[in-house]
């Protein structure tokens, strides 16, 4: 039950949840997850770092860049389903 928890948890932020909407489309470097958002480069890795340690995203290291995508799409399936509550 702690791994869900840690799921829901990680998806109860509105900045993560855009993190996630943004990844669907494919893998990002963060320099394109930072593009358009309000929030600093320290705050944008504090997120990442969350979702990755409850497993909704790998990363990758290419160059000096890090590069993350969904691991697992049944994550974009929660969204989607709690989207469809209101």
């Amino acid at each position: 039950m702690e791994k869900q928890a840690k799921i829901f948890k990680a998806l109860a932020h509105p900045l993560r949840l855009k993190i996630i909407k943004k990844l669907a489309k494919g893998e990002l470097c963060v320099c394109k997850l930072n593009e358009d958002v309000d929030f600093s480069q320290s705050n944008l890795s504090q997120h990442l770092r969350i979702l990755k340690e409850a497993g909704i995203l790998n990363s990758r290291k290419e160059g000096m860049w890090m590069y993350y995508s969904i691991a697992n799409n049944k994550v974009l399936d929660i969204i989607s389903m709690i989207e469809e509550i209101d």
